[in-house]
């Protein structure tokens, strides 16, 4: 387990850097000016469960590899989502090559692979690229049903 280990987010309202853990409790906000920051993060095999299965927010996963054209395309419109939806959600990214077992626990066939979990348990998942609002309607559909049904 890697609980200290911290990435950067710049905050989109006032544009200071905020040093954030991957692993964490609650949502994250800017130090300076309070608001929700967008919680954008990487993980793997080793620190998958404590990154994204005990996440307090809904978590988006983007199963993805370097070599892929489709998955640098969704790429940007992802940190869009995560941006918009910043404080709702976390975005966490896989490198399927680099993290063979989430590859065959997903079962991705495909990159990229696009998840949403909801304390460890998929509740929507969709292959292929698509625009940043297509996304952001997704989430937002999947995060609904989640908390009309569950």
């Amino acid at each position: 387990m890697n609980t200290t280990r911290t990435t950067t987010v710049t905050c989109p309202n006032c544009g200071r850097g905020n040093r954030i853990p991957v692993a964490a409790e609650g949502r994250p906000r800017c130090g300076h000016c309070k608001q929700p920051l967008p919680w954008l993060v990487d993980a793997g095999d080793d620190d998958f469960a404590e990154v994204v299965e005990r996440a307090s927010v809904p978590v988006v996963v983007d199963l993805w590899a370097t070599w892929c054209g489709p998955c640098r395309m969704v790429s940007p419109a992802l940190e869009q989502v995560a941006r918009d939806l910043a404080g709702r959600i976390k975005l966490v990214k896989v490198d399927v090559d680099r993290n063979p077992q989430l590859s065959r626990r997903f079962e991705v066939q495909a990159v990229p692979t696009l998840l949403v979990l909801d304390k460890g348990e998929t509740i929507a998942r969709q292959a292929g690229a698509a625009p940043a609002h297509v996304l952001r309607a997704w989430v937002e559909q999947a995060m609904a049903g989640r908390q009309t049904t569950g």
